[in-house]
């Protein structure tokens, strides 16, 4: 048996993560890279029974990292986190609020604040717009998607 297999077991409080569960193709833009559209690959799946949802995500074109996220909760504080770590070796923690059908990854650091809302349009589709400010300035469109859910 391994060492704590007790924990491997679902945790009731990720329930609302449970519509990202599947494989899904990505297509979007950013605007610093004008005229281009991106196309990739993102996957939710559950992580040691659904303890965790892990998120891995790739982008066919060069100017979007590859990379890997771990969501867990807080019950205590009824609250959703994030760790996320990319290809180019960049680690970033995010607060996670889930209300109906909106979920929304924010993160407030001085240098580099960014926050992405993903809304679910049904069973298959997920749009994601993202906003950033740097050095506390204006907030500024970011990364864009479209997910179509292509496995569940």
């Amino acid at each position: 048996m391994p060492i704590g297999a007790e924990a491997l077991k679902p945790n009731p409080a990720l329930k609302p993560f449970a519509a990202l569960v599947g494989t899904w193709k990505t297509t979007g833009t950013h605007p610093m890279v004008p005229g281009t559209t991106f196309h990739g690959r993102t996957s939710f799946d559950w992580h040691e029974s659904g303890a965790f949802l892990i998120m891995h995500s790739e982008i066919d074109e060069k100017e979007i990292p590859s990379g890997v996220a771990i969501i867990g909760s807080d019950d205590n504080a009824g609250t959703f986190h994030m760790i996320y770590f990319d290809e180019r070796g960049v680690s970033r923690r995010y607060d996670i609020t889930m209300d109906g059908e909106v979920m929304t990854w924010r993160r407030d650091d001085p240098k580099l604040a960014q926050q992405m809302t993903y809304t679910l349009e049904g069973d298959d589709r997920i749009v994601l717009k993202g906003r950033m400010s740097e050095k506390g300035g204006e907030w500024k469109d970011d990364l864009s998607l479209t997910y179509t859910r292509i496995k569940t």
